[in-house]
């Protein structure tokens, strides 16, 4: 069978997909990240590499739509009030570090002797960050939606409404303007541009919220995704007919749809073609990068990759200081923002084509922008490590002193706060320590007095009052640190109750061999009543579920005195991959009858089936 049928080239398409299933959880699990991960996919298999590409702008190009689905959902989750509410960060912050930062490269490549028109258009270009980059690299970091994360997202909107007038500017100056760049033409070109934005808007308002219910009454899941894809697609060929950028088409086209009732669905049908094409744009980069042209004039490209970063940074960080932008936060910034970006590529070639760039020019400003978008995740690694970790602020924090309670509760998570509702309810004077400060503050939202402390210290321990405290209550939800209080509680205070939370059947044998009071899977309880439920539900007969529940909690304690006793292992959860697989149960073959497909139990690692729940 061929491996290419009807122009399409399958090895083509099979190593791009190898390339970055295998690239980027090698470099996720280094810890440097997905997207270096993509650039080093494409260097490998590009011109340069193995050579399984000889044409990377072609790729490049298509994967470009990744950029554009980007856009579209990050609209999707910027209602217009909500965008409204950044209008000062986007025309404020946005435009003074586009015009600081393009200024100072700018005069960088007049003082080395460029014509100020190339040094303008090569600086412009260094100017517009990497919106797929940055929002990657944010969203694998969890600050999309952070305040330092909106403002990054103002920041690239301003520089994507850049690109329009800069490549206005890009034909201005070109040595051979066309009979087009006339002052009438100009005008008409403005025109077409607000009409394409006046019409996307009309469009999203009138038009797509009726045509997505008629499809969603249709119940066709694939027509709801083609329509999906419909929306963005169409959104970006008209802000591209206009004249404007297409990933701002599809941003907008977002916005409009941000308070739509069918917003999520899009957003779910969006995704997986968001995610593909967008690491395959990464690659396609890493390929476009240009090896040869960095041999012959390394010296020139390692100095404006060094010199446009150094310069780009002073300018990010002088205005994120002039916003009274903190340090850290401010070099956070520097990090993210110090590179090229996508839209350099464009205006770069529309230099190229209108005669102000020659082709080595060209070649040397792509492959600067290029390394840079490759060097940002490995030095916002770097200093992000380099950087001292941040503390929580400990203002209103009260340190354990000689408390005295009737109970002493250690970590006031999600369990112990339904743990200390009957007590607090009997009238019991609780004692809480807790040694997560944010948890303290939210939890002091809701009136409760906690106190900071670390349950692992005997000296805390002594001064939350566990001397003379009638119980103690561990909570804590790491099972190695509930192990070490429990030996410590155990070791220090013989006589008091311990009542320990367990994580696992394992890590409660752990705990009754350490002679706690009491200890709880604190799952087991909750899975019992889930499992009733259930079966409630499928209209089994009460009696029935109560012989059923009454049978499986039966096994589950012989199986567990069995344990104890060294008769089997000592099961562990099922992600840590040598719990006991609970065999199939038969449904019962009359009322009252209970039939397990084992009656045997595999001890632990025999991979096989045990009766029951296994180890929770």
């Amino acid at each position: 069978m061929a491996v290419e049928a009807q122009g399409v080239d399958l090895v083509g398409v099979v190593a791009l997909l190898g390339a970055g299933v295998i690239a980027v959880p090698i470099f996720r699990k280094l810890g440097l990240g997905s997207v270096l991960g993509y650039f080093a996919a494409g260097l490998v298999i590009g011109p340069f590499g193995l050579g399984l590409f000889s044409e990377p702008e072609t790729i490049l190009h298509t994967a470009e739509l990744g950029v554009i689905m980007l856009l579209f959902i990050i609209g999707l989750e910027m209602q217009p009030a909500r965008l409204w509410n950044l209008r000062l960060e986007i025309f404020g912050l946005g435009v003074a570090q586009v015009f600081l930062c393009g200024g100072l490269l700018t005069l960088a490549g007049v003082a080395v002797g460029l014509d100020v028109r190339v040094a303008f258009v090569a600086g412009m270009g260094f100017v517009m960050s990497s919106t797929a980059v940055i929002m990657q690299m944010l969203e694998e970091q969890g600050e999309t939606s952070t305040p330092q994360g909106q403002k990054a997202l103002s920041i690239l909107l301003l520089e994507d409404l850049a690109i329009v007038p800069l490549l206005a500017i890009v034909a201005f100056l070109a040595p051979f303007a066309s009979v087009d760049t006339s002052a009438q033409a100009r005008w008409i070109a403005i025109g077409i541009g607000l009409a394409s934005i006046v019409g996307l808007y009309l469009i999203g308002k009138w038009l797509l919220n009726p045509m997505f219910r008629i499809l969603a009454a249709a119940h066709a899941r694939e027509v709801m995704t083609a329509a999906a894809l419909l929306v963005v697609l169409g959104a970006a060929l008209l802000m591209e007919f206009g004249g404007l950028s297409m990933a701002m088409g599809a941003f907008l086209a977002g916005v409009l749809l941000s308070e739509s009732t069918f917003r999520h669905e899009l957003e779910a049908d969006i995704e997986p073609f968001r995610g593909i094409l967008l690491g395959i744009f990464f690659i396609a980069v890493g390929m476009s990068l240009d090896l040869a042209t960095i041999a012959a004039d390394w010296r020139l490209v390692v100095a404006a990759v060094v010199a446009f970063t150094l310069i780009k940074s002073l300018g990010i960080y002088v205005v994120a200081r002039l916003f009274r932008t903190g340090q850290r936060e401010a070099i956070e910034r520097v990090t993210l923002f110090a590179q090229g970006g996508e839209f350099a590529f464009v205006l770069y070639s529309a230099a190229l084509s209108n005669g102000l760039f020659d082709a080595r020019s060209n070649a040397i400003f792509t492959a600067t922008i290029i390394i840079s978008m490759a060097l940002t995740p490995l030095i916002a690694i770097i200093v992000r490590r380099a950087l001292p970790r941040v503390l929580p602020s400990m203002d209103g924090i009260e340190r354990v002193e000689d408390l005295r309670g009737d109970v002493l509760i250690i970590s006031f998570g999600r369990f112990a706060q339904v743990v200390s509702q009957p007590l607090l309810a009997r009238g019991l004077k609780v004692s809480i320590i807790e040694n997560d400060v944010e948890m303290i503050q939210a939890a002091s939202r809701f009136g409760f007095k906690i106190y900071y402390g670390d349950g692992t210290r005997l000296d805390i321990l002594r001064a939350s009052g566990a001397e003379k405290a009638e119980a103690i209550i561990v909570c804590v939800d790491d099972p190695s640190t509930a192990t070490q209080i429990a030996r410590l509680v155990r070791a220090e205070f013989p006589l008091t109750k311990l009542f320990v939370r367990a994580y696992d059947r394992g890590h409660a044998l752990d705990l009754v061999k350490l002679g706690v009071d009491y200890q709880i899977r604190d799952t087991f309880e909750s899975a019992m009543t889930f499992g009733a439920t259930i079966l409630r539900r499928l209209d089994v007969p009460d009696e029935e579920i109560g012989m059923l529940m009454e049978d499986v909690r039966r096994r589950d304690e012989e199986r567990f005195a069995l344990q104890l006793s060294g008769g089997i292992g000592a099961g562990r959860d099922l992600m840590h991959g040598n719990m006991p697989v609970p065999g199939p149960l038969t449904a019962p073959k009359r009322p009252g009858e209970v039939i397990g497909a084992t009656a045997g139990i595999i001890p632990d690692g025999g991979g096989s089936a045990s009766s029951g729940d296994g180890a929770i």
